[in-house]
């Protein structure tokens, strides 16, 4: 069985770390080495890879150290966004393995054009695609591409567990009432993030079926959502609905 952790890293990142029982560990999107080597040290673990979803420096910056550190460990990445230090370029249909568990790699772009993720057997590692309550920015792709990656995710069984970079969700879920205010489901989670980050706490993971009942961006097909967009366009199918909500969010 594999014990997954976050490691908090700058504002507002999360290094997952991955361990089996013989304190050997993977971690996914290590922007700050510093963070991931006090916490090996703390807890005596072994790096044995790194895991990257995507080319931004915060998911990125702490490769070259953790070599340094770690010379031979395997740093696997997506074979089509040009990042340093990379042993093994992957892309969507290929698999690895992790501490005899197998995960298959998924093309994600949108947010970037080669942004990828890790599906296990019960867990997906999605970098900046899927946030609770939200989705990534389109810093490289288009609309289009971002909402056929969250199609995939969105087709995961509803007990995957997703582990997003970043705590973003109390801020996205204030979005989300403003597209979906009657939402019951949605007024529920605010009230339990409200309490967890009063303590705290991380809100991640989420699950696939929590965020089909909560994140807009995965439900452009719902009537109060369609009609909170209505002034906007005439085009409301679901793509069209999905562009709409995103550009909102960017001005939000």
């Amino acid at each position: 069985m594999l014990n997954i952790k976050s490691i908090p890293a700058f504002r507002d990142n999360y290094i997952w770390l991955i361990q089996n029982r013989d304190q050997h560990c993977v971690v996914v999107d290590p922007g700050d080495a510093g963070v991931v080597i006090d916490y090996l040290t703390s807890n005596h673990l072994t790096l044995d890879a790194i895991l990257i979803t995507h080319h931004h420096p915060d998911h990125t910056g702490g490769i070259s150290e953790l070599v340094r550190h770690f010379p031979h460990i395997h740093v696997v990445g997506p074979a089509n966004e040009a990042i340093g230090g990379i042993t093994h370029a992957v892309s969507g249909g290929d698999q690895i393995e992790i501490f005899d568990h197998i995960f298959h790699i998924l093309d994600l772009k949108g947010h970037t054009l080669g942004h990828i993720g890790y599906l296990g057997e019960s867990e997906v590692f999605c970098g900046d695609t899927l946030f609770s309550a939200g989705c990534g920015r389109l810093f490289e792709g288009t609309a289009e591409e971002m909402w056929q990656s969250l199609q995939k995710l969105r087709s995961l069984p509803e007990d995957t567990k997703v582990y997003c970079a970043h705590e973003y969700t109390s801020s996205n879920i204030a979005f989300a009432l403003a597209v979906e205010p009657e939402n019951p489901a949605l007024q529920a989670y605010r009230d339990t993030v409200n309490r967890l980050r009063a303590h705290h706490q991380p809100t991640l993971p989420t699950t696939i079926g929590l965020e089909k009942q909560i994140n807009p961006f995965l439900r452009p097909d719902q009537a109060e959502i369609i009609k909170s967009v209505s002034d906007r366009s005439t085009d409301l199918d679901p793509l069209s609905v999905f562009t709409i909500l995103r550009e909102w969010k960017n001005e939000f």
